[in-house]
């Protein structure tokens, strides 16, 4: 099971037409804790920020899963309904979970997600897909 955790870091790098400007960024940290979240996230970015930067914000992500594709370069937010029937009451119940796919496109997303779900026996519906602002997932490595 992984705990994943949405971390802001805020720092200056310099724009195309030369400009410094400030910038605030999201990313993805598997962890356990909030501490070992942000002790990930400042190892990942030391290496691809020269300066300082700060971590503005760290929260609790509820992802229930993640699609990976190395050739995507955007992260979707998939909202996945789980259908199941409720002998008792004899009514459907819908069951809400989020995903995460990597993708380009919207559609590219909306394939990923069906490729992933392929093996899954649970009826299920897709509520919305939508793209964030996370640039990249560092996943726990032992």
């Amino acid at each position: 099971m992984h705990n994943w955790f949405e971390c802001k870091i805020k720092y200056e790098k310099t724009a195309e037409e030369g400009k410094i400007v400030k910038v605030n960024e999201a990313y993805l940290v598997d962890a356990l804790t909030f501490s070992e979240a942000e002790e990930r996230i400042n190892k990942e970015m030391e290496p691809f920020i020269s300066g300082e930067f700060s971590v503005s914000n760290i929260r609790r992500a509820r992802i229930n899963e993640m699609f990976f594709n190395e050739n995507g370069d955007k992260w979707y937010r998939c909202k996945v309904f789980f259908i199941t029937l409720d002998e008792e009451k004899g009514i459907e119940k819908k069951i809400a979970t989020t995903m995460m796919v990597q993708a380009n496109d919207v559609k590219e997303a909306w394939d990923g997600l069906n490729e992933g779900m392929k093996g899954s026996m649970a009826d299920y519906q897709v509520a919305a897909i939508t793209e964030t602002t996370v640039m990249d997932v560092y996943k726990y490595e032992a």
